[in-house]
């Protein structure tokens, strides 16, 4: 049973972002891109898409869930809002990153948005 949802009550949360060093960033743009394409390919289709196709379609990773289980689970994302549009990683999502990190004793020293983040590559993503 589903108590409380904490994507609902934290906010959105970038639990999941990808890195690389800077100098490969520079010297493998197009490898940078092509997979951040793909992955905007797969947030257009979550918002694209019927809970029930979504769940059909990622039912193979998921093979010891029922599909009406599994559907509701991704109703519920749906309704939720949990799945971004784009991969956008904004200042705030960043900041709050940040604020759990340090309130939970891993992160000792909070880093500029500037330095650490590169939207990019998403923004071009979210663009096509």
């Amino acid at each position: 049973y589903v108590v409380a949802s904490l994507g609902e009550e934290s906010g959105y949360v970038p639990y999941t972002s990808f890195s690389a060093k800077k100098s490969y960033l520079e010297k493998n743009p197009e490898t940078i891109q092509a997979f951040t394409d793909a992955l905007q390919k797969g947030m257009d289709y979550v918002q694209e898409h019927s809970a029930e196709e979504i769940a059909k379609c990622i039912a193979p990773q998921f093979a010891e869930t029922e599909s009406d289980t599994l559907t509701a689970i991704v109703a519920r994302y749906q309704e939720q809002d949990t799945w971004k549009e784009d991969l956008i990683f904004h200042k705030d999502a960043f900041d709050l990153l940040q604020n759990i990190l340090e309130d939970s004793d891993v992160l000792k020293e909070r880093v500029p948005y500037e330095t650490l983040v590169t939207t990019e590559f998403a923004e071009k993503a979210a663009a096509r």
